[in-house]
């Protein structure tokens, strides 16, 4: 204000000779000033805004007077004020040329320049435009001699850059003149607020980024924005539907270059002409050359009998408009031999082949062919189509059904469905040839065997033959006849006692081996010799359903020390993991299915009163007092201690095979009959966390390895597979589950496959029995 003031009186009352007294005075003023602060008020701001009341100010407002119209539209200044301007504008050019050489070329200029508000400019403007400016006419629109337009009229000239760089300044840009645009006074949330409920033009108020001012926008401004919104052309006057004017016309027409006769000698044919067609003519009767019928004829006999397709190609008019049709439209193949009334014979079915084909009743996309030839004398003996209603129902029904409607078809890669699991390489250990056969039973082999420390497997089969085998040899080192069929074969897990439980019929035989360490087998026989004195009284439910023996002599001979005799044929047999209690189970027990026998005090207790559901199999939990009892559909938990059930898993199969628990124990693998094997967190849920369907037919046995993370299953599909199942102590990481190889060389007898797999307890080695009578080991 102090520069403003000083230059207003210096125009004011400018002299020649206090020339030199002004100018010494401007410039001490100009260096007590801060030159940080130079910035111009908010009100000085001579940007030329629409939609902002705009305020000028000159050098002194008495000075300088305008002439304007009736509409307020600036026409002029007035004389004598331009005169008075033009003397001063002299006056302050020899001021400023005399400073000019006084300062130094600092910062400071650059300040003055920044402060000093439209001085001498704005005062010798007038000078030159007194006689050029001519009133405009309020009749014509203003830009109508011009070509301009709003995008042009930009204010700010910094250019495209962020405008946040200037957040740390005062201005916000510099306009035509390089002088800095400030910015206007923000207020804060309150007044804001306070505008918002005072103002009625709030509303329609946007700020311009370039310059940070705040416009107004007008009626037609607002109409203009909700029809670009809305989609609509924003010139409201053009019509969308005029009528179609033909510009061009659609007919083509033909019009010669020349319409000169042709000549005379266009008609006859020349001698070079002449000789070439009776060359032709020679050739044609000579065979040498073909007419173009012939040609044709050829090639329509060479090409074979042309097919036509019954459904639309993507040839047609939807291709060529790039219209493509995701799901392409079916073409049946041709008929074949086979569906003649009268076939050769090599096509009718003979006894195999028709029971192959009613057999994958329930897999019909298996069958070679989707109906079996018939074979009739003539075509008038040929039946009517026996599903012909149903077929033409369905028919109907789908056309009913069927959604109007394209389904655009994600092209998604099979790659990407695949999960990223490791590579087998990473994750040896694990067996991947056959190494030895074991042969030597009759019968299908339905259970083995391994003795804790590895060296010796036992194996169970329908040749009502228990067979004690050398792993490292293959030699068969003993064979235990029994009575009936051999279900069920369990080495018990006590490596200080050398016992094997023998499920034969309903009878229960605990052996002696007699292999390995003859101090261990002298302790087995010692225990087993004397039966304890019974202290309780056991219950007449009980002593009906089962009792404890000693064997006979003849079968003492064999190695039989005990025999557990049960009222109903025992299906399997599982110890415990101290080696002292063992479990078996009788699916037709009813309420008394399920058995638990101690060993040391021979005696057996009934853990349930009443059974939930038929009994396929029961395991011991390796760590915890628990109890898992698997029935046809699902497998509860119990606790032995407790004496109550604790959680129910819910498997959602028609009847479960087997089940092996980690030996962990808190993760549970389960084998169902309807080809699926399924993987139980005992901590997550009730129900699979994983559903694994890698086998073709029914999985009939599954088994965790002791030590590695390994587990195998096997299946009436012949196929042993071994898979990569580790368990992390990180509660918040899921297990890793990969199959990693499909072992296959046993032999389908019967419809049966493999019948049980087990794991040898040091080594990566896998033992599968199979309906081929032999035991074959994996490594």
């Amino acid at each position: 204000m102090t520069k403003k003031q000083a230059t207003k009186r210096k125009v004011k009352d400018a002299k020649p000779t206090k020339e030199q007294e002004s100018v010494s005075e401007q410039s001490e003023q100009e260096e007590d000033e801060d030159l940080l602060q130079a910035v111009k008020d908010p009100g000085e701001d001579s940007t030329d805004d629409e939609g902002i009341d705009q305020e000028y100010q000159s050098d002194s407002s008495e000075d300088l007077e305008f002439e304007s119209d009736e509409e307020g539209n600036y026409l002029g200044v007035k004389e004598n004020n331009a005169e008075e301007s033009e003397e001063d504008g002299e006056e302050e050019e020899d001021e400023e040329g005399d400073s000019s050489e006084e300062e130094s070329e600092d910062n400071a200029e650059t300040a003055k320049s920044e402060e000093k508000p439209s001085g001498s400019k704005a005062v010798q403007e007038p000078k030159k435009l007194i006689g050029e400016i001519t009133p405009r006419d309020p009749s014509k629109p203003e830009y109508a001699d011009s070509d301009t337009s709003d995008e042009e009229d930009i204010r700010n000239t910094v250019g495209n850059i962020p405008m946040h760089w200037y957040d740390e300044y005062k201005h916000i840009g510099y306009d035509w003149d390089a002088k800095k645009i400030v910015k206007p006074p923000k207020g804060d949330q309150i007044d804001d607020f306070l505008r918002k409920i005072e103002d009625p033009n709030f509303w329609r108020t946007v700020k311009d980024p370039q310059t940070g001012q705040e416009v107004l926008l007008t009626d037609e401004d607002i109409a203009l924005i909700k029809r670009v919104n809305s989609a609509r052309i924003p010139n409201p006057e053009h019509n969308e539907y005029e009528p179609w004017i033909e510009w061009f016309t659609s007919e083509v027409e033909r019009m010669p270059i020349k319409n000169v006769p042709d000549h005379k000698r266009s008609f006859l044919p020349s001698v070079s002409e002449k000789k070439k067609v009776s060359r032709m003519v020679h050739a044609l009767k000579m065979g040498w050359m073909k007419t173009t019928e012939e040609v044709e004829r050829a090639k329509q006999q060479k090409r074979g009998p042309k097919f036509y397709m019954l459904w639309e190609t993507d040839t047609g008019r939807e291709h060529m408009r790039r219209i493509h049709d995701p799901v392409s439209a079916p073409k049946r193949d041709l008929p074949g031999h086979a569906e003649s009334y009268n076939p050769p014979p090599e096509y009718l079915f003979d006894e195999k082949e028709t029971k192959q084909w009613l057999k994958l009743k329930d897999e019909p996309h298996k069958r070679k062919l989707h109906f079996m030839p018939q074979k009739f004398k003539s075509l008038r003996e040929v039946p009517a189509y026996s599903r012909y209603l149903r077929e033409r129902f369905l028919r109907c029904l789908d056309l009913y059904l069927c959604p109007r409607a394209k389904r655009v078809k994600l092209n998604i890669d099979a790659e990407y469905l695949i999960p990223k699991l490791p590579s087998p390489r990473d994750l040896q250990p694990f067996p991947t040839v056959e190494s030895l056969v074991y042969r030597g039973h009759t019968d299908l082999v339905r259970s083995v065997s391994v003795e804790p420390k590895g060296e010796y497997i036992v194996s169970g089969s329908d040749d009502k033959t228990v067979k004690i085998w050398e792993i490292a040899t293959g030699r068969c080192i003993r064979t235990i006849e029994t009575d009936d069929v051999v279900r069920c074969v369990a080495w018990c897990p006590n490596a200080k006692l050398s016992i094997i439980a023998v499920a034969t019929g309903s009878r229960l035989l605990l052996v002696n081996p007699k292999v390995g360490d003859k101090l261990i087998i002298k302790k087995t026989d010692d225990l087993l010799a004397e039966a304890p004195s019974q202290d309780v009284i056991e219950n007449e439910r009980i002593k009906t359903a089962v009792q404890w023996s000693t064997a006979e002599a003849a079968e003492q001979e064999k190695g039989v020390r005990v025999v557990i005799t049960h009222f109903k044929p025992i299906r399997q047999v599982t110890w415990h993991g101290r080696g002292d209690y063992l479990a078996t189970v009788m699916p037709e027990g009813a309420n008394r299915s399920a058995l638990i026998h101690q060993l040391s005090k021979r005696r057996s207790q009934i853990p349930f009163s009443k059974s939930k559901g038929l009994i396929q199999c029961v395991l011991f939990h390796p760590v915890k007092p628990c109890f898992f009892v698997a029935t046809q559909h699902n497998i509860r938990i119990y606790d032995l201690v407790k004496q109550e059930l604790i959680k129910k898993l819910l498997t959602n199969s028609k009847w479960i095979s087997g089940m092996s628990i980690h030996p962990k124990g808190d993760n549970l693998l389960v084998s169902t009959y309807d080809k699926k094997m399924l993987w139980f967190d005992l901590d997550l849920s009730t129900k699979p966390y994983q559903t694994m369907r890698l086998h073709r037919n029914a999985v009939r046995s599954v088994a965790f390895h002791l030590r590695y993370p390994l587990f195998a299953s096997g299946s009436d599909d012949q196929a042993v597979i071994v898979s990569h199942g580790m368990v992390y102590n990180d509660l918040l990481q899921n297990p890793l589950i990969v199959p990693l190889k499909k072992l296959q060389t046993h032999e389908k007898r019967d419809e049966f496959g493999v019948l049980d797999v087990n794991w040898h307890p040091v080594q990566p080695w896998i033992f599968s029995t199979g309906a081929d009578c032999t035991i074959r080991l994996y490594t």
